[in-house]
């Protein structure tokens, strides 16, 4: 996995968490850029392509459970899993 995926799923995390957890896929996406967006534009090319990005990195996050199941929340909602 390279390394801007791996910060793609360490920002979801981030965000999810400064939202208590959970909070639907589109407040995550304003997280990031509003709190990262320097960072994506020093990521080269996935600047162009990072939400798109950051969906496939929520299914990897649900397959490492770090998030729940897709079929567990809301539409749209991306919720941390609990240990």
């Amino acid at each position: 996995m390279s390394s801007t995926n791996r910060l793609l799923k360490q920002w979801i995390v981030e965000a999810l968490s400064f939202y208590s957890g959970q909070a639907h896929y589109l407040t995550v996406s304003k997280w990031i850029w509003e709190h990262r967006r320097q960072e994506l534009f020093e990521t080269g090319d996935m600047f162009y392509k990072w939400q798109y990005q950051i969906r496939w990195m929520a299914i990897e996050l649900r397959k490492e459970g770090i998030l729940v199941p897709a079929n567990e929340s809301p539409s749209g909602t991306w919720i941390l899993g609990v240990d």
